[in-house]
């Protein structure tokens, strides 16, 4: 079942939006294999590659996506047991920096990111039913638990397609 529109906010209707299946567990378990199949074909110089020079590397691309993936993790675990205190925002910007992504290996941030989708899969398909429409509040907005497995996958595919139509991945 989807998120209604008034399990997230908008800013976030983006990323539900690039999700159109029904089964968020099978649209999460096959993007993972995906996009662990294109993480492996990226070497180490072609990682650094920036399309500009203000711009993310491809490293910090992957880096920026897995950190977001562990922050609405961390925000539907938190949400599916009951949390009622606003749950923080981050600045992605600042995460990238301090992050030093440029240092990492293109295998180590491929590695993390299979480690960190295996625990949210394993997460959210042990979930309650009723878990799943609970609804806390994360960076300022409501959002439910189930529409953060949806921001989850969404905000990977909007990645994913900037790799590809900007860095040529």
């Amino acid at each position: 079942m989807r998120p209604a529109d008034t399990d997230y906010a908008a800013p976030y209707a983006g990323y539900v939006a690039r999700v159109p299946e029904d089964d968020i567990l099978a649209a999460i378990e096959s993007q993972s294999s995906e996009t662990q199949k294109r993480l492996a074909a990226i070497d180490d110089s072609r990682a650094a590659f920036r399309y500009a020079e203000s711009k993310w590397s491809v490293k910090e691309v992957v880096g920026h996506f897995v950190d977001a993936e562990r922050i609405m993790g961390y925000r539907a675990l938190a949400i599916a047991r009951g949390e009622t205190q606003a749950l923080p925002g981050f600045d992605e910007q600042e995460y990238v920096r301090n992050a030093q992504f440029d240092t990492w290996r293109i295998g180590d941030l491929s590695e993390q990111y299979a480690l960190v989708r295996r625990a949210n899969i394993v997460f959210f398909r042990n979930l309650a039913d009723e878990a799943w429409d609970r609804r806390g509040v994360a960076s300022g907005y409501p959002v439910t638990v189930r529409a953060l497995a949806y921001i989850i996958v969404g905000h990977e595919r909007h990645h994913l397609n900037v790799l590809k139509e900007r860095y040529l991945l």
